[in-house]
């Protein structure tokens, strides 16, 4: 199995400003590759692939006026062209269209050419960019690999860091005998069949809603700012407002990393357990999130990052992974009769059913998802 890791990189001036520029041509062969893609369709109704696009590439590059190409990784700007490709596959099962990328929206990212990366006396090598200083904190010898997946790097507004993919070999442990049924919400983070790994919700915390309520200070000031510098129908960037954008993208990068810190103790908490199974329920989070009163919540909870976590963390420790369908009642089913109780609704917290069970009504849901299939198979 693959397994993800980030590592801090440490780079100089100069290697920045090399990085900038992977990530700047990167946006612009994407965007090229984008427009080229939409001309055909119109002349042709024909979609270009990957190697057609890939020889317009190269001529592009030998175009008066394009040599500046040449500066960056040429595996970086054939990504490009990839990461369009997949854009449309996914387009094509049902996502949105591609859409240009513009500087001031995208994430600063670029692609690194996979067998060109390797680490050595605290240094990484990224081709066109040369040997960077890195710091990793995984009890893995990163000299001792050879193949890296999928090489990214990023600046997340307030450090660099680069993501890959390692091959690791998946642990063969001796696994319990029961299920370990999940079901998730916003009052709480996690709800489970066993008490004691019921999940907290990270943003009711204090510290969290402290750094909240600081950021949202920060983004009223920032804002009064723009509108003070308002000069002739637009709005003037000070340095003081700089300053300030800065804290703003460092108070969000800490925000999204104790939630992300939340979610992996969360789950490597419940794995290490060692269920025969785990199931979950398959959530539509984008149809959750029409909900203007609770988006923003559902939004914080990041549920599709717990779900991807305890997929991959199943797949480690050999344990069965399941999703049951979206409209399976889990919150309707009495788990100790099995009758339906149809006429449920949100508001609803305590479930009562006329055989006398009463139970929480999230606590309800995670006993029917532990014993999602087991009646069908005994």
């Amino acid at each position: 199995m693959i397994k993800a890791i980030n590592v801090r990189l440490y780079p100089t001036e100069e290697q920045i400003t090399l990085m900038y520029k992977h990530i700047g041509c990167m946006r612009f062969i994407y965007n090229w590759a984008l427009a080229k893609q939409i001309d055909s369709y119109k002349l042709d109704g024909k979609k270009l692939s990957v190697t057609e696009l890939g020889k317009e590439l190269t001529m592009l590059k030998n175009t008066e006026g394009y040599e500046w190409l040449y500066e960056v990784s040429n595996a970086t700007l054939k990504e490009s062209i990839r990461d369009l490709n997949k854009a449309y596959k996914n387009f094509f099962n049902g996502s949105g269209f591609p859409k240009f990328k513009s500087k001031r929206k995208s994430d600063p990212k670029f692609y690194s050419r996979y067998d060109k990366v390797y680490f050595k006396n605290g240094f990484v090598n990224l081709e066109k960019i040369g040997k960077i200083k890195y710091k990793a904190d995984y009890d893995i010898d990163l000299t001792t690999i050879t193949k890296f997946s999928n090489p990214r790097v990023k600046f997340n507004g307030r450090v660099w860091v680069l993501s890959v993919g390692i091959e690791i070999q998946a642990e063969n442990t001796e696994l319990n005998d029961f299920s370990l049924g999940i079901d998730m919400g916003i009052k709480e983070l996690a709800i489970t069949n066993i008490d004691s790994l019921d999940t907290k919700n990270i943003n009711k915390s204090s510290k969290v809603k402290k750094l909240s309520k600081k950021l949202k200070r920060l983004q009223r000031q920032c804002s009064r700012k723009y509108i003070m510098n308002k000069r002739g129908g637009s709005y003037q960037k000070t340095k003081n407002i700089a300053k300030l954008e800065l804290k703003i993208k460092k108070l969000h990068s800490k925000l999204k990393n104790i939630r992300l810190n939340h979610t992996h103790q969360a789950t490597s908490k419940m794995v290490k357990i060692k269920p025969s199974r785990v199931v979950m329920e398959t959530l539509n989070v984008k149809g959750m999130m029409k909900n203007k009163h609770l988006s923003k919540a559902i939004a914080e909870q990041r549920f599709n990052t717990f779900i991807n976590q305890m997929k991959y963390k199943c797949e480690k420790y050999g344990i069965e992974f399941i999703q049951v369908p979206t409209f399976y009642p889990s919150s309707k089913t009495c788990s100790h009769c099995g009758s339906i109780k149809k006429d449920l609704k949100l508001s609803d917290r305590v479930y009562k059913c006329s055989c006398g069970f009463i139970c929480d009504r999230d606590k309800n849901a995670s006993y029917n998802l532990a014993n999602y299939g087991l009646e069908i198979s005994a």
